[in-house]
């Protein structure tokens, strides 16, 4: 943090600032769009790309630019970058063409479309910044082995629970606490929510039912431990993780007192989470120590007598922090958090409901499936199909409710990228 904003200030007085394009204009990439334009000197926002061009004005303009122009090829996109003028395009691949951006903010939501953009963006040597834990969770792993070739950084973001939980172990292990659990804190898990129960929810905060149900049902919060056991090289101690459920409010010194010390302390650790604890939504980190004067300070410090010590983050900010991954990509090359340990955890496709022969599936979120966490040699031995390529399978037979669902159970679509990329992601950790 204090290194980033000297970094930029200097790029500022240089005349000389990160310029950085986005794909995705809703509810969260218009945040970004608004932080980066308000608050955050020697950073600039220099294009927008969006399936419908008028979400891309609109993220401009309520960030409060006005001498907006439109592009549709290359030369007219770099040319608004040498004028200072904000550009704005329904086509994402300009952004990855075109000469004179430092990094691209992938915040679609979507895993075929993001595959394209992402390793579009790594073949043309920019930095990726996504907002996209489920592209993450299902093929961050190879995406991260293509940037490392190309000489870029792929990272998912500050501020997002993930990115927030990376700092904390980087943090916890810099000090010489060994980290056994990243954990981070939910106040509602119900596998069985569904856009229909979340949509009086979803327009309160102005989001969309099927976001806002990928949290409630378990999903989300699946894709964000997976990422972390990516970095980490933790695991998952059983299918779905634990998840303790404490009554609201219960402190989080007293709730992490759930979780079986033996299933800590033996192999690389775990990623967990709990429910209804406080501090929410924040994320925590459990740690251990072996040296007796150093326990001798952290009871002293107020942590107590171990054997496990409690460190956490109250809090984390989503877009407001984003700009900070994509400074610490750009000008230092460090990742928030990238799956640095290849595949260790993915997220398994679960019938939400009893679901019939010949369904075709729908997407992550919605009504026919939820996501739960899985060690990835379960999943390659079992064959289970990972649900960020479930959408628009057709079922080949009855899948019982809470059944996980295999790659036997079903067709995939032809022509998909992400399904391509999976193979290969399989074969290179020796899954395939």
């Amino acid at each position: 943090m204090i290194l980033i904003d000297s970094a930029l200030q200097s790029r500022r007085n240089a005349d000389n600032p990160v310029r950085v394009a986005m794909v995705g204009a809703g509810f969260m990439g218009r945040g970004i769009a608004l932080q980066i334009n308000t608050a955050v000197p020697g950073m600039e926002l220099v294009a927008i790309a969006n399936r419908h061009i008028d979400g891309a004005r609109r993220a401009y303009e309520e960030a409060g630019n006005k001498n907006i122009c439109e592009v549709s090829t290359v030369e007219q996109l770099e040319e608004a970058i040498t004028n200072k003028q904000p550009a704005i395009t329904e086509d994402p691949f300009l952004l990855s063409d075109a000469q004179g951006i430092d990094a691209i903010i992938e915040v679609t939501g979507a895993i075929e479309y993001g595959t394209r953009i992402v390793l579009r963006a790594i073949e043309n040597h920019k930095h990726v910044i996504m907002m996209n834990a489920e592209l993450d969770g299902t093929i961050g792993p190879i995406l991260k082995v293509k940037a490392d070739k190309a000489g870029v950084v792929i990272t998912n973001a500050d501020g997002d629970q993930p990115g927030v939980i990376m700092n904390l172990y980087r943090f916890v292990k810099g000090i010489g606490v060994k980290p056994v659990l990243c954990g981070n804190i939910k106040g509602l898990q119900d596998p069985y929510r569904n856009p229909t129960t979340q949509e009086a929810f979803a327009r309160q905060w102005k989001q969309k039912p099927h976001m806002v149900t990928s949290f409630a049902d378990g999903t989300k919060i699946s894709f964000e431990q997976a990422i972390v056991a990516n970095a980490t090289g933790m695991r998952v101690a059983r299918r779905g993780m634990f998840g303790p459920t404490v009554e609201s409010g219960t402190p989080l010194k007293e709730a992490v007192k759930l979780y079986p010390l033996e299933a800590l302390t033996e192999g690389p650790g775990i990623v967990d989470y709990l429910v209804g604890a406080e501090p929410g939504p924040g994320v925590f980190v459990l740690g251990t120590h072996d040296h007796p004067m150093q326990k001798h300070y952290l009871n002293l410090y107020k942590l107590g007598e171990g054997p496990l010590y409690c460190f956490y983050t109250p809090y984390h900010l989503c877009h407001f922090e984003v700009p900070n991954t994509v400074a610490r990509a750009v000008l230092f090359g460090d990742a928030a958090i990238t799956p640095t340990e290849g595949l260790r955890v993915d997220v398994v496709t679960t019938a939400k409901i009893d679901l019939k022969e010949g369904s075709v599936l729908d997407g992550m979120g919605y009504y026919m499936t939820y996501g739960q966490c899985e060690n990835a040699d379960v999943v390659a031995r079992q064959r289970l199909l990972p649900i960020g390529l479930a959408e628009d399978c057709r079922l080949k037979r009855d899948i019982a409710k809470d059944e996980v669902i295999t790659y036997d159970d079903v067709e995939i679509p032809a022509g998909r990228l992400c399904d391509e990329l999976r193979l290969e992601q399989d074969k290179y950790f020796s899954f395939a």
